[in-house]
């Protein structure tokens, strides 16, 4: 399957300016137009709710996360866009990289099934397709470090390339046809080696919010963040899951077996699995001592880690994932209810007592890695059920219209 000549527009987000402040997200008139020949890659977990109900939380956010991973795999030098959401991922590919990404996803399908028992969708909607429709593709790059960017988005076309996926609409999913089995999927850089990061204030709160009103969203989303802050006392930053108190590493770790599963291609697992485990210990010693041992320096990875969280972000609808305490979950919860309430936004939120964290190691010697958070027992999935209840509620509908199809 060969890939389109390259376009000018190929390296349109390598071009991109980004911006370093994150409550800058609300600056809606300065995100940019996707180009039109790009296409939005989705993949979602199906019966995730189910899935995590099992206990099998940790298994959906390393598929979620290996959708992202498989098709970054494919891209060579071209920069692209894309956003975790807990039970899938999304990216914006250029059309150049239309058909490498497909089968990138589409061999991310059938390794899930058999390496994960977890059923994976994938499709592919065109932002010119979804343009017609009336809803824009348009993005912003927030800077968490040199090198490491996290898209944040805008124009309702994310949201409306899941939804078609989801409804299974025509042209949508990707599908194999009859011929050769797909090879295996490139996971490079993916691990989950952390255990799940324990709150020092008591809670992990997964938290979504959207505006009712597209026209005031940026101001109500900055009065949001204001108000979380002044609840807190302090910046979000100060309560983003990854911490000095929360990380802990130890040996041998207890994702390992995920890990091995999703780096063996067409190795046995046990092989795999002795792999990781060897590199693992490695790690540990380092970390257990605050080594420095090639490109891994302990104590700078670690502050590097804890910036380069998606911790908070924006595809929208504003995501979070924040360290809290009881008292303050609540306040957070009845003021949200009452801007609810009021007919100003909808809200989902899912409290733990942990939050997972799966890292995406890039390039090493330059420092090149993101670390996708999500609240324990399905975090954003479960934050999820309560916002569509609300969103169906406050459209007039049926609950159940509003979640069948994450269930």
């Amino acid at each position: 399957m060969g890939d389109a000549p390259r376009t000018s527009s190929d390296r349109f987000y390598n071009d991109l300016a980004p911006f370093q402040r994150f409550d800058e997200f609300t600056a809606f008139e300065a995100y940019a137009p996707v180009p039109e020949d790009w296409v939005v890659m989705i993949a979602d977990v199906e019966g995730s709710t189910r899935a995590i109900e099992a206990g099998n939380y940790k298994a959906v956010n390393m598929v979620g996360a290996a959708s992202i991973t498989a098709v970054l795999n494919t891209r060579g030098d071209v920069d692209i866009p894309f956003v975790f959401g807990g039970d899938g991922g999304t990216l914006v590919v250029p059309g150049a990289l239309r058909a490498a990404a497909s089968e990138a996803l589409l061999r991310l399908q059938a390794a899930s099934q058999d390496l994960f028992g977890l059923s994976l969708r994938v499709g592919a909607v065109p932002v010119a397709g979804l343009r017609t429709q009336g809803h824009d593709v348009r993005v912003r790059k927030y800077e968490l470090s040199p090198r490491n960017y996290l898209a944040m988005f805008a124009g309702g076309g994310i949201e409306r390339a899941d939804a078609l996926l989801k409804d299974d609409a025509p042209g949508v999913r990707l599908s194999r046809g009859d011929g050769d089995p797909p090879g295996e999927p490139d996971l490079e850089g993916l691990s989950c080696r952390w255990e799940p990061l324990t709150p020092k204030n008591g809670k992990m709160m997964t938290l979504m919010v959207q505006g009712r009103d597209a026209r005031t969203e940026g101001k109500l989303l900055g009065a949001v963040l204001a108000a979380i802050a002044e609840i807190l006392g302090e910046p979000l930053p100060a309560h983003a899951p990854a911490s000095r108190h929360s990380m802990r590493f130890r040996w041998p770790p207890r994702g390992l077996r995920l890990e091995a599963l999703a780096s063996k291609g067409k190795a046995s697992f046990a092989k795999a699995y002795r792999k990781a485990l060897i590199s693992s210990l490695i790690q540990y010693v380092i970390e257990r001592f605050d080594l420095k041992a090639g490109d891994y320096d302990a104590p700078v990875y670690r502050e590097e880690l804890r910036a380069n969280t998606d911790f908070r972000k924006y595809d929208g609808m504003f995501r979070a994932v924040l360290d809290v305490s009881p008292e303050q979950a609540a306040r957070i919860e009845r003021y949200l209810e009452d801007e609810y309430r009021a007919g100003r936004l909808v809200y989902g939120l899912q409290l733990a007592d942990t939050a997972l964290m799966t890292c995406l190691v890039f390039n090493l010697a330059q420092s090149e890695h993101v670390h996708f958070v999500d609240g324990a027992e399905g975090g954003f999935a479960m934050a999820a059920r309560g916002f569509k209840a609300r969103l169906a509620e406050a459209q007039g509908e049926s609950p159940g219209t509003a979640t069948k199809n994450n269930l």
